[in-house]
């Protein structure tokens, strides 16, 4: 049976380095992004290095709720599922919503990759053996862990809530491969370290994005920032490609896959129940299965 991939914000970047990797591993890749001309040129790039199988390219706002329950729709149609990448990422320096009025780096962080996860469970089941790969950060370690309501209290600060975002979605992909362990499908989350792309480079060097305390000393931060991403987009894919390829992590599940693509120990609170079980609800009431 031909193994099939599908990676989330594809068309550039770290996204689309996965996509390569994936493709020189012989699967079918499916890229996905907003834009059509990007996602063309992606294609393009893919289908350009030989690869076993024609790439192809589908549309989705990934911000939209209902834009993420139609691209699951359409991935389901075309049958069993070998590897889902939840690539998609993005920070804002100032507080946005998304087209369904929910805090936007929430939205696009946690909540898409969680439902397009929960909705393609059963093509992913069908295709078993199979792997979840959700990208993670070291954002998460500035992270407020409270996951009462989509907003913390206190500020908005782009960077701290952007890792909010991301150690809701560790912690649900913990949980998920608890969940799913004995069904064919293993779970992973990828941490890529830091690269130079479209997201870092936009965001990275506004000191808005940090705390007032981190502010101060904001000339040793972005000497941070910009120390942590001046890798290239092909180093950083590697984790995600070793956790959705590599044989070692056959029969296995709930692992984190460090930048070194090796695996390294969860962050602690991201393993915590309580935390997990408020991710958990918090999810489900924000972006139900089915719409309304």
């Amino acid at each position: 049976m031909k193994q099939t991939a599908v990676v989330t914000a594809g068309t550039a970047g770290i996204g689309l380095e996965t996509a390569l990797g994936l493709a020189s591993a012989g699967l079918a890749v499916t890229v996905v992004g907003r834009n059509a001309e990007r996602g063309a040129r992606a294609v393009e790039r893919i289908n350009a290095t030989s690869a076993a199988h024609p790439a192809r390219f589908l549309a989705a706002d990934l911000a939209s709720l209902d834009a993420v329950r139609a691209l699951a729709e359409r991935i389901a149609a075309d049958g069993p599922l070998t590897v889902l990448v939840n690539n998609v990422g993005a920070m804002f320096p100032d507080r946005e919503d998304s087209v369904d009025g929910i805090e936007a780096s929430f939205a696009i962080n946690h909540l898409s990759p969680y439902l397009l996860t929960e909705l393609l469970l059963p093509t992913l089941q069908s295709g078993a053996p199979s792997r979840i790969v959700n990208v993670t950060s070291g954002a998460i370690g500035v992270a407020k862990r409270v996951f009462d309501a989509v907003e913390p209290p206190g500020g908005y600060y782009g960077f701290h809530w952007y890792g909010r975002a991301k150690l809701a979605n560790l912690a649900y992909t913990l949980e998920l491969s608890g969940r799913l362990d004995g069904t064919g499908v293993s779970v992973f989350a990828a941490d890529p370290g830091g690269a130079a792309t479209d997201m870092t480079n936009g965001t990275m060097n506004d000191p808005k994005i940090v705390s007032p305390g981190l502010r101060l000393l904001w000339p040793l931060v972005r000497r941070r920032f910009e120390r942590s991403t001046l890798g290239p987009a092909s180093a950083a894919a590697k984790p995600s490609v070793f956790a959705a390829t590599d044989g070692s992590l056959t029969g296995r599940t709930g692992i984190v896959i460090g930048p070194q693509a090796q695996p390294v120990a969860p962050f602690r609170p991201a393993t915590d129940p309580r935390i997990a079980q408020s991710v958990h609800h918090l999810s489900q009431r924000l972006a139900p299965l089915v719409a309304g």
